[in-house]
């Protein structure tokens, strides 16, 4: 039987907002996903899992066409009605399932998924999907959380060693590193490119950010100046670019393989 959440209202994701290094990572993450997308005028572009819709507004904003598609009837009326206070064009909403995507093989040109692939109960045949319906051309962009990041092993290694001193109290609740409970999938580098690399020639692996969560880096980011903390920010995702299975945030983008547009 599947298990699905058609009410999923991103309760249990933190706030982009609440600290320096999470903003640095969100923003990151939006920036990458979408450039690598590829917007502007005549370009038809496919959002799967479009949640709140911010991204498929950005989108639209360049000229492009977009198509949003989510499941959820909390979240898709959520986005509509925000998206109806500004001016101008807006994406196309539609509730859809991931996995069976109602449109025809090759009619985008890039379908992007970002940061909830993990929370598909089938995802290598959402990614076919996405492979199908976007052209030979085209391309499918894939961003997601790793957890298997530097900073989940620190943190986990620092909890641990937390724990097996006498009488040291335990930590409470959720960790940044525990998989929520609205996931199916635990990504991490070797898991995402294997599943992605079924259905798409892989062009692109990047990572972005290192170091978030670790309270450590989290705390003493929060209080350098802003050019310095900016500066220290910049550094570390240079260095998740060149080594994705550290980072905090996998990258993946490609172009369908011919077998994955043929296959249905």
């Amino acid at each position: 039987m599947r298990v699905v959440d058609l009410d999923r209202d991103m309760n249990d994701v933190i706030p982009t907002g609440t600290t320096r290094d999470s903003q640095y990572l969100f923003d990151r993450m939006t920036a990458e996903t979408l450039a690598l997308a590829g917007g502007g005028p005549g370009r038809r572009i496919l959002d799967v899992a479009a949640g709140f819709g911010q991204d498929a507004v950005a989108l639209v904003e360049t000229g492009a066409s977009v198509v949003a598609c989510e499941p959820s009837a909390r979240m898709t009326a959520w986005a509509q009605l925000v998206a109806s206070k500004r001016e101008g064009p807006r994406p196309l909403w539609l509730r859809g399932w991931s996995d069976a995507l109602p449109f025809r093989s090759g009619s985008f040109d890039a379908a992007l998924c970002k940061g909830a692939i993990d929370h598909f109960d089938r995802p290598e045949i959402a990614i076919e999907e996405m492979a199908r319906v976007t052209r030979p051309e085209g391309r499918v962009v894939l961003s997601i959380a790793n957890f298997e990041s530097l900073a989940c092993r620190l943190a986990r290694a620092q909890d641990s060693l937390r724990e097996g001193i006498p009488g040291a109290s335990a930590r409470r609740g959720r960790r940044h590193y525990d998989v929520p409970a609205d996931h199916f999938t635990r990504y991490d580098l070797g898991l995402m490119r294997a599943q992605a690399s079924r259905f798409l020639d892989l062009e692109v692996v990047r990572g972005i950010s290192l170091g978030w969560g670790v309270p450590v880096w989290s705390r003493g980011v929060g209080k350098l100046p802003g050019a310095v903390a900016r500066g220290a920010l910049q550094a570390l995702d240079s260095l998740a670019r060149r080594a994705p299975e550290w980072a905090d945030v996998i990258v993946l983008a490609g172009r369908p393989r011919r077998s994955a547009r043929t296959a249905r």
